[in-house]
């Protein structure tokens, strides 16, 4: 099945789900928009593009928005993140941009990037404007993308700048990987991130859906197409190896996730354990709160110091109610046909840092619901047998083009990097596309010198 416009239609909508997770930062008016972008240093040597990864130029579109150029702001952003409207919501600003602005130094408040991004962008979908660029013109190339997450988006973006032709191929229903189905629905909802996909799919990104990619389908992809970008994400959440992993109301975080973006689930029972302490894993916990959990539990084995949520949803998810339970680990899931309670053993630290358990009985914590999110699996093993060098799983790559080992295929995103943030995938598959685009000219020019 191949397709292209028409995403946003498809998003289920959901007044009650809309209502449970108001966006976690809300849009500005104009007037305020505009007096926060005068707020500006308009920095030449700006820290926030700096410490943006896919390097936007900040200043530049917060003066066009000062000066009320939203088409221009937006069209700075997109030049530099095609997928700036989601990454506007989803980005962690806080240790990025804004983390870097120059008005921590004087003790005041730093710009707030992410919603004045957010302004331009919800301005420009608003509008009902085109997408300010087009297809370059057509060289004949075609690449096949594995996967439909932002990696791949942005990848295909840039192919299409350069007249390439680009194909998305995706196991799921619909296309934007976790901006579609694993992010919180209060930093960017299911409807957001399809509206930016009809945008992108101006540019005849061409998508077939329901389609899993093995080995044997990748070999028949890699003797129709010129190159191949594997965008491919993680896999599994994985298990914790204790007895009671198949009772019903045992879960993984980003099944929970997509489960109540899709509309699927709809509530949370009372008690709620999430094992994890990862941005993920408070994303779940922070839903649980807001689907009618009363008691929502993180449970996690070290201390608040090594997790590695960041600081700022931790706060967050202490001000949702959500309380942790530190230093313990499950070690038995308890109940007859359905969970019903979470035994915990308690740990302690050795002084080489080791984690073993602590002397004395288990702990016992009754649970309605207990969700997984203690890291995923890779999702390469169809790569094995020497397509491409792997290391623990991950796929190897020229950190500054994405190419692998085998010439013919890029890479980036989760299965490169193990995963980041949304923003870091969109800067992976930036570069893979430019580089691709100059590899294939390269190789067209080869052959027809050789053919000359």
């Amino acid at each position: 099945m191949s397709e292209s416009t028409g995403f946003y239609a498809k998003a289920p909508g959901s007044a009650e789900i809309a209502a449970r997770f108001p966006d976690l930062h809300p849009p500005l008016e104009a007037t305020a928009a505009v007096a926060e972008a005068h707020r500006c240093l308009f920095c030449f040597d700006a820290p926030c593009a700096q410490a943006c990864p896919t390097h936007i130029d900040v200043p530049r579109f917060i003066k066009k928005i000062a000066s009320g150029n939203l088409e221009g702001s937006a069209r700075t952003i997109l030049d530099a993140n095609i997928l700036g409207a989601s990454c506007s919501r989803a980005c962690p600003v806080d240790v990025l941009c804004e983390g870097a602005c120059v008005l921590h130094r004087y003790d005041k408040q730093p710009i707030e990037i992410g919603r004045l991004q957010r302004f331009a962008m919800d301005a420009l979908h608003e509008s009902g404007a085109p997408l300010p660029f087009v297809p370059g013109p057509e060289t004949g190339r075609r690449v096949a993308l594995i996967g439909g997450g932002p990696a791949s988006l942005s990848c295909a973006a840039e192919l299409r700048r350069r007249g390439i032709r680009a194909e998305i191929f995706d196991a799921r229903p619909l296309p934007g990987g976790l901006n579609t189905y694993g992010i919180a629905e209060y930093k960017l909802t299911l409807s957001a991130s399809l509206k930016e996909i009809d945008l992108l799919a101006q540019l005849g990104v061409e998508f077939h859906f329901n389609t899993m990619v093995d080995a044997k389908k990748l070999t028949e992809i890699e003797v129709k197409y010129d190159a191949v970008f594997l965008g491919v994400g993680l896999g599994a959440i994985h298990k914790l190896g204790i007895a009671g992993e198949e009772l019903q109301g045992v879960t993984n975080a980003l099944d929970f996730i997509a489960g109540y973006k899709s509309g699927k689930i709809t509530s949370a029972p009372a008690k709620v354990a999430v094992i994890g302490a990862g941005n993920t894993a408070i994303d779940a916990a922070n839903a649980a709160v807001r689907l009618g959990a009363t008691e929502v539990t993180m449970v996690y084995r070290r201390g608040p110091e090594q997790m590695s949520a960041f600081d700022f949803e931790y706060e967050h998810a202490k001000q949702e109610g959500v309380k942790f339970l530190w230093h313990v680990k499950p070690s038995g899931l308890k109940g007859s046909g359905k969970i019903e309670a979470l035994e915990l053993q308690e740990l302690e630290m050795t002084v080489d840092d080791s984690l073993v358990p602590k002397d004395g009985p288990t702990k016992t914590l009754a649970v309605d619901l207990v969700v997984m999110s203690i890291g995923q699996a890779t999702h390469t093993d169809f790569l094995e047998g020497g397509k491409v060098k792997l290391e623990r799983g991950k796929i190897v790559t020229d950190r500054v083009t994405g190419q692998t080992t085998n010439p013919k295929y890029f890479a980036g995103g989760d299965c490169t990097n193990g995963g980041r943030e949304v923003v870091d995938a969109v800067a992976d598959g930036k570069r893979a596309g430019v580089a691709m685009a100059a590899w294939l000219a390269g190789e067209k020019q080869e052959r027809h010198h050789a053919n000359a």
